[in-house]
């Protein structure tokens, strides 16, 4: 029982960091009908910006943290002015194509020895790890430092979701972007301010997953980024609890597959639960149906 529950400690620790990248792509979607399919690569982003500061500058956590949220929120608004609001009114395949091109884009340009290089890195933890519990069961200060910031930045855009006058102008443009254009509603910067939280909530997890687990390359937004869509999907996309749920289901899944079974189906049992989930309910966990008019 004590191996059981550390495992579950475990799974939440990945799950909470999936959380973050998660929620980004079901508001980008949710407000958009996009998936941005460099979000990944953002978080990636994040990851970077944590490593030289903590690295080279030996900022506080709390800058780190801060610097990473406004690094990545103007990068997405940078890709979303540049890259995806020209084919808004495109077919949804264009849109579709230009984000896999930004994300490749990303991981190449930043792989140049002129910005990031090609190599992996080493990310500097900022303090000594250190863990308590009773028995064999240990919470590190890393797993406290997540569940902590995960579940603030959860609040926090809770909070500006439903109690915001920018979160009221979200829901109205993912629920009509027309009609909410004719009552005042800036779309264009709704739009924007939605690709960055975004990214902001992707930078905190960029940070999170480098001290978590300290390597870093280019391309180490590609797997995260493809799970937390997958964890997106499963609870059903374009709901913000949705995503958590389903972050942390796919956190639990591959964290008892690898302990469990082997560390090579810890990939494979995610996706396996994944289809499982949408052949008998393709909207997701939490999804609601859409009703269409004839």
């Amino acid at each position: 029982m004590d191996y059981f529950l550390q495992q579950v400690i475990n799974g939440l620790q990945i799950g909470f960091v999936y959380a973050l990248i998660a929620l980004g792509y079901t508001m980008v979607y949710g407000v958009v009908g996009l998936i941005n399919f460099a979000h990944g690569d953002v978080f990636m982003v994040g990851a970077f910006i944590g490593l030289y500061a903590i690295g080279k500058y030996h900022l506080p956590l709390f800058a780190v943290f801060l610097l990473a949220t406004i690094g990545c929120a103007v990068l997405a608004v940078v890709m979303e002015r540049v890259a995806y609001r020209p084919l808004r009114q495109a077919p949804r395949i264009a849109s579709l194509i230009t984000a896999i091109g930004v994300s490749l884009f990303l991981e190449y340009f930043t792989a140049l020895n002129q910005v990031f290089g090609p190599n992996f890195y080493s990310f500097p933890r900022p303090f000594a790890v250190s863990s308590w519990g009773p028995g064999d069961i240990s919470l590190t200060n890393i797993q406290a430092i997540i569940f902590l910031v995960t579940l603030s930045c959860l609040g926090a855009l809770q909070f500006i979701v439903r109690r915001t006058r920018v979160g009221r102008a979200m829901r109205a443009v993912s629920f009509d972007p027309v009609t909410a254009g004719l009552v005042g509603v800036d779309v264009n910067r709704v739009i924007s301010i939605t690709f960055g939280l975004g990214a902001a909530l992707a930078g905190v997890g960029g940070v999170l997953y480098g001290i978590a687990y300290p390597q870093v390359n280019t391309f180490m937004g590609v797997m995260p980024g493809l799970k937390a869509f997958t964890a997106a999907v499963l609870g059903g996309i374009g709901s913000i609890p949705g995503a958590v749920l389903g972050a942390l289901i796919m956190g639990q899944s591959e964290t008892l597959a690898s302990a469990y079974l082997s560390s090579t189906y810890r990939d494979g049992i995610a996706f396996v639960i994944l289809i499982g989930v949408l052949l008998l309910r393709p909207t997701g966990i939490l999804g609601a149906a859409k009703t269409e008019k004839v």
